[in-house]
């Protein structure tokens, strides 16, 4: 779980309007030349948006759009009987390349929701890396351009994964009123917080088989990853196999338990699927902007670790402050920044009990926050028994779909899970409620890591 002194910091964050910032609230789109009518990428990205066919419903084929608006590639579908609603899906992080993609909504999503009645849209950003502003004014402005050349929608829907997630958290904050609804799935819902979460481990992992490696050298993954797994016990560990960890790694796992989520069913075989992705995640160079290197507002100065022993890792771990201070702070739509816990509009969430790459504990501080500014009636949160990122069945998604739409007609607020409950976490039918039963029984993805439902 995340310890009392680094919920003082989010607090402390959280009143980053001291910094009386006159720039508002409102972000501001790249800067382009004058004349530009947007229709090209900016300089340095290419755009690659492959003709989509269109699917079949109810006997005759959907319309589909594709093209270019404001910089950033696009795909409209509309289905034949369009039930007057937009649904806006919002891509995960496609790292540093220079080609930009939009997609279309996974998890046989796009199907459900146009024989549902519902179009979609998707926009591929005007950049990529890890630039959240990007992703909030492109899906907006894909939005309204939706609403100029086809008919403005009686409701418009946010759904899409990982940093997509990120971008619907900050975009029901960004524009009141705009969105009707949010589905993050394996979302970034506590923003700066996983990039604590990545600097935690490294610099706890550090400290434990004594190779001080911060900031990352260039051979960090050659040379100082190797001897910190083999000081540790990590290198044969694998998630059905023997537990190979000697004390030290044993502390590790404990502390990254908690800093993902805390206990829970399948925490110990979650670890073992991530311990050394969680190595590679982390560099402390690769460019100046935050989208291109987000770890720079990292911070570990507060945050208490446990367990305590038998190391003292909290008297003996790097401390590190944020690089970049101002952008941390800022309460404004910067490239990485805050979820104040303010959604204008229903938000019904998934996530992955044994994901490291965007941790359990992004709901979790999710909630807090939300629950801080009073609007806990506006979230549910449902936990989906499965090691990967994303990894969800048509069945999960569909479900939450269907029950967010309920939600936002008819106001009847959905089930969810007790997400900032530890008791509730750590018990062994914790993400049963919201499981594919069947995809368990079929074996598919880490399912299997997981003991079967009652």
């Amino acid at each position: 779980m995340l310890s009392s002194p680094t919920r003082f910091v989010r607090r402390l964050l959280a009143a980053g309007a001291v910094l009386t910032l006159a720039v508002g609230l409102t972000g501001a789109a790249p800067a382009v030349a004058s004349g530009d009518d947007g229709s090209q990428p900016l300089p340095g990205y290419t755009i690659s948006n492959p003709p989509l066919a269109p699917l079949v419903v109810g006997g005759t084929p959907t319309t589909v759009r594709q093209g270019v608006h404001r910089h950033a590639g696009y795909i409209i579908e509309i289905p034949p009987k369009w039930n007057g609603e937009l649904v806006m899906w919002a891509h995960g992080y496609r790292g540093q390349t220079t080609v930009l993609s939009p997609e279309t909504p996974g998890f046989g999503l796009r199907q459900r929701l146009l024989e549902q009645g519902y179009a979609w849209a998707a926009s591929s950003y005007t950049t990529n890396g890890f630039d959240i502003r990007s992703g909030v004014v492109s899906t907006r402005e894909l939005a309204d351009f939706f609403t100029a050349t086809v008919r403005r929608p009686q409701r418009t829907y946010l759904s899409g994964v990982s940093m997509g997630g990120y971008i619907i958290g900050r975009s029901l904050e960004q524009y009141p009123g705009r969105y009707d609804g949010g589905l993050p799935m394996c979302g970034v819902m506590g923003d700066h917080q996983l990039l604590d979460f990545f600097l935690d481990y490294n610099l706890v992992a550090q400290a434990l088989a004594g190779v001080r490696a911060y900031p990352t050298p260039p051979d960090y993954l050659s040379n100082a990853v190797p001897r910190i797994q083999v000081a540790l016990g990590l290198a044969g560990l694998t998630p059905t196999g023997p537990d190979t960890t000697n004390e030290r790694g044993k502390q590790l796992r404990d502390i990254t338990i908690n800093r993902s989520g805390g206990p829970r069913p399948g925490a110990a075989a979650s670890f073992a699927v991530w311990k050394d992705f969680l190595f590679a995640i982390s560099t402390t160079s690769g460019g100046g902007s935050p989208a291109q290197r987000p770890g720079q507002l990292a911070t570990n100065l507060l945050t208490r670790y446990s367990p305590n022993s038998p190391v003292n890792v909290n008297a003996g771990v790097q401390r590190v402050a944020p690089e970049n201070l101002w952008q941390r702070l800022s309460p404004t739509l910067t490239e990485v920044p805050r979820i104040a816990g303010r959604p204008t509009a229903p938000v019904l969430s998934l996530h992955n009990l044994g994901d490291l790459f965007v941790p359990f504990s992004m709901e979790q501080a999710y909630a807090r926050d939300v629950a801080w500014h009073g609007r806990s009636r506006l979230v549910v949160q449902r936990a989906v028994r499965a090691a990967q990122h994303c990894e969800f069945s048509p069945a999960e998604a569909g479900a939450a779909w269907d029950d967010l739409v309920s939600w936002v007609r008819t106001g009847s607020r959905p089930a969810g899970d007790r997400v900032t409950d530890p008791q509730a976490v750590a018990a062994p039918d914790f993400g049963c409620r919201f499981s594919d039963r069947s995809a368990y029984a079929a074996g598919a993805g880490t399912r299997r890591l997981y003991a079967e439902c009652p």
